[in-house]
């Protein structure tokens, strides 16, 4: 059977995301989002979820590019001297992994952001994390520990077939997709250990900020058997924070492409979020 889950990322960044993820729910294709607690428009995000009850939303860890929900003062060792998040992700991971007062402080930061979410009364769907940090094996281990409390129902696992993405266009691995791959099929099997449902592929990797209609098209037409992610990051337009080159609002036009529900009906392909497909 094939399964997948659409899914937005950086839910409360801006309105203008959240206006995007609106319509393409709406009005589209997409399935889920993963909530930004500290972005700044989340207040908005979370009123929209509301209204939204057949949206699958799940906590977008932040813990690089962006401001931490405790006290710059609880987490000196995680910001800088702005009172945001380091952006050297290399040195900021070996602190991690290797001071235990960081690793205290990225403990309390990451329950922090889990209450936050609890806080809004949504339904927690799953737990990702920006620029999949979660691929370090401290912040994994604290997901795990942290979200099994929370009683979280799935995790993004970024591991993306390469054969799949080449069949839809001429395409070239870059080089960290093989010292990445290990540690992702590490974090694969410590989540469905821990009885947490992790994909058996995800897509949105090679691609990030640029799946277009064609691609969008091209994933559902060679969605492989079992559970996919396909993820996004859909806007009505550029926003403060933004990323350099993304192509916000044509990854909107694929989620609302009229043509994408008939060939996901074509494909016999089920919809739906992490707590439609659990753990078997």
């Amino acid at each position: 059977m094939r399964k997948l889950i659409l899914t937005a990322d950086d839910f409360g960044a801006a309105v203008e995301v959240n206006e995007a993820v609106e319509r393409a729910h709406r009005q589209g294709v997409l399935t889920a989002a993963s909530l930004m607690v500290s972005g700044v428009a989340v207040r908005d995000a979370v009123a929209r979820a509301r209204a939204m009850p057949s949206l699958r939303v799940g906590l977008h860890l932040v813990l690089v590019d962006g401001k931490p929900i405790l006290p710059a003062s609880a987490v000196p060792d995680l910001v800088d001297r702005q009172g945001n998040f380091r952006t050297d992700m290399a040195r900021a991971g070996a602190a991690m992994f290797f001071l235990p007062r960081v690793r205290a402080q990225l403990a309390a930061e990451i329950e922090a952001q889990f209450e936050a979410f609890a806080a809004t009364g949504l339904k927690l769907d799953h737990v990702n994390a920006h620029k999949h940090f979660h691929l370090h094996p401290t912040i994994a281990a604290l997901m795990v520990k942290t979200g099994r409390a929370h009683r979280v129902r799935g995790a993004r696992v970024p591991l993306e077939p390469q054969a799949i993405l080449q069949r839809i266009e001429r395409h070239r691995a870059p080089a960290v997709v093989g010292l990445t791959t290990p540690f992702a099929r590490a974090l694969r099997a410590r989540f469905r250990r821990a009885g947490i449902a992790a994909p058996d592929q995800v897509f949105g990797l090679a691609w990030s900020g640029a799946m277009t209609p064609p691609r969008l098209k091209g994933l559902i037409e060679h969605l492989p058997e079992g559970l996919s992610e396909i993820y996004l990051h859909p806007a009505t337009g550029a926003y403060p924070g933004a990323a350099p080159g993304y192509a916000y609002a044509e990854e909107l036009k694929a989620l609302t492409d009229p043509a994408m529900p008939a060939l996901i009906a074509a494909g016999d392909i089920r919809l739906g979020g992490f707590c439609d497909f659990p753990v078997q």
